[in-house]
Parts: C-alpha cells; structure tokens; sequence
C-alpha cells in the first residue's frame, strides 16, 4: 500500500476502536474540496462547471481544521477542483499532517514541480497524481495534450526528493483493458508507491455522457485488466476484497456514509458523488438528517444502480475485513500474496 507503516496502524487502531465500540456509522475517510476552481476541464468531471462566483469560494486552513476535527476520519483526501490553486493549501496539509490524519493531496500535477518546496516528506502524506492511463488516454480524457508528460516528470521530481507518490486512475466506457495492465506495469517501474483505480461516477455535470461504464461492463473491464494481479507484483491503494468486488468475485452494497465530503458548501448529503439531498451545516446533522435507505444499490435508487466507485463501497469492503478474525486473516493473506514490484519485474503482459 501507499501508507506508511505509521500510518497504516493509526488507520488500523481506529478501525478496530470503532468496531469494539459497536459504532454502525462511521468515515473511514474524509473528503476535503477546499474548492472547486481547476486548471483543467476533463471530459469526465462537473467540477469546473459552476458558476463564476462559486469556482472562485476558498475553505480557509481552520475551516478545514474543524471540519476534520468534527469529522474524525483517520484519512483525509484533499481533492478539488485542483488543490494547488488554493493559495494557502501548504498550510493546510501541514496543519492536518501535524494532527497526524493520513494526508492525499491530489493533483493534476500541472503546478506540483513549482510548488513541491511547499511541503515537506512525510509518514503520513502522499501525493496521490491523476493518471487516466497512458500518454494518449490520459491527455484525451484531460482534454489537452502535455499534461501527461509533466504529471510524470513531477512523480519522477517528487520521489527524488523523498515523496510518498501514488497514482488515481478512473476508468471510463470504451478503455482498452490491456493498455491499463502495461499503465500497471509502468507505474511499478517508475517507482510510484501505489495505484487508486475506479469506474467514473456518472456526473450530471460532466460534458461527456456517454462514456460512464454499466454494472457489468465494470466487472467485465476488471476482470481482464486485473487479472493476475498478485502475481504482477502491482500494488493498489485498495482493499484485496474491493478489487475482487470491481471483478465480479464479491457482491457490496454502498456505504455512503464512509467517505463523506466536506466543501464549499458544507456537508454534502448524501455522499461525495451526489448532492440530492443539499447540504448539512455540520457532519453530526449529516449523519442524522440523511435517509441513508434512499442510497445504494438495494434502494433501486437509479442513480446509484450503476456505481462502482471506491468511495461508496471501499468502505464496505472494509467493514467485512473487520467482520471477522477470519475475514481479516483472509485479507491480511491477500496483501502477503502480492510479489511486489522487484520481484515481479521481469513479469509483462
């Protein structure tokens, strides 16, 4: 995984302290967008088609302080929008790594070579770089040409100087499988720490409609690009039994609840892909005021019949790793399987 030791056993201590404690509803990981305002406009995002005077709201550093306070996640996403825009995001990933949260900043690393002096190496941040794929996939699907070639220029500058450094894939309608396992195969030998993989959410903003995946188009998809997996040696930001749920191999309801997103706004209801229900002024009105049983694939909720996404059912997959000694035995022995990227480097295709 991408987490370093330290922070792997805080995100483990606090699983284990919310399940001895019978707590139901619980983040496992809170999403941070300190705004909206990006310097791209990919096919595949609404983010930069709001308004004017909303692309131009900022959360301020405490604003994003209490917040994660009032949340309680051990792991923080700072997503966007694009981070790097926001004049004082140094600060605020600073004071979140000193309140020792597990810290993703993501980026379309545009702007990450000249702001890299900014932060500083750390056990519990990563840089966590959008990559939609290989050279023409990913420039295509960001809508402009280059951005590829400076994304991994600034992985490539970011590991030299001590960085922790994954990649966040999302996988769209019409993706060649077998391009992603060579996209695998090279992030290993740049060195990258880890890699995020999803199926896009059918944003009702996002300029492109057409390319969002079907249930079992998504399963198909993974099926024959994760093929193998532990064998290669790749190694993903994500929980064995995810993985296995993306292929087919396991059956999860959402869980909306275990990534709830913080903005501009304030909490979005109902989860981090859909603001159906507005917004809460505060994460306990979150928890309390959604009808959580409109959400999720048994709701028959239309707009959650084709999701697949990390951020509503990695946190299922979580729940049944803790479920049991026998489930987490079984997910521990899925990480020790994994080769590793040394010993898999002869491994292609």
């Amino acid at each position: 995984m991408a987490m370093s030791m330290q922070a792997q056993l805080a995100v483990f201590k606090y699983l284990v302290t919310q399940r001895m404690k019978g707590v139901e509803k619980y983040p496992v990981v809170m999403m941070l967008e300190p705004l909206f305002a990006c310097n791209l406009e990919c096919a595949g995002c609404g983010k930069i088609q709001f308004p004017t005077d909303i692309l131009r709201k900022r959360l301020s550093p405490q604003e994003c302080f209490d917040s994660v306070s009032e949340c309680g996640a051990p792991v923080v996403t700072v997503a966007g929008g694009e981070p790097l825009v926001h004049a004082e995001i140094d600060q605020i990933v600073a004071g979140l790594v000193a309140r020792k949260k597990v810290v993703y900043l993501c980026s379309n690393a545009l702007l990450l070579e000249k702001n890299l002096h900014r932060f500083q190496p750390s056990p519990y941040l990563i840089l966590s770089i959008h990559l939609d794929g290989l050279e023409e996939t990913h420039d295509r699907m960001v809508c402009r040409e280059g951005v590829y070639k400076t994304a991994i220029s600034a992985i490539k500058l970011a590991k030299s100087r001590g960085f922790t450094v994954m990649t966040n894939s999302t996988i769209f309608q019409g993706e060649n499988a077998q391009e992603f396992r060579r996209f695998f195969d090279e992030n290993m030998a740049m060195g990258v720490d880890g890699m995020m993989i999803s199926p896009g959410y059918a944003y009702e903003k996002a300029p492109k409609q057409d390319g969002f995946l079907k249930n079992e188009q998504t399963k198909a998809w993974f099926a024959e690009a994760l093929k193998g997996r532990r064998k290669k040696g790749w190694v993903f930001n994500h929980s064995p039994f995810y993985l296995d749920f993306l292929e087919g191999k396991r059956d999860y309801d959402c869980t909306p609840w275990g990534l709830p997103l913080r903005n501009v706004f304030g909490w979005q209801k109902p989860c981090y892909l859909m603001a159906d229900a507005g917004y809460a002024k505060t994460y306990q009105e979150l928890l309390e005021t959604t009808d959580w049983s409109k959400y999720g694939h048994a709701s028959g909720n239309p707009k959650c019949a084709n999701c697949m996404t990390h951020c509503g059912f990695e946190p299922s997959a979580v729940k049944e790793s803790f479920s049991s000694l026998s489930k987490f035995i079984e997910m521990a022995y899925d990480f020790a399987t994994i080769k590793g990227p040394k010993q898999a480097a002869g491994s292609r295709g």
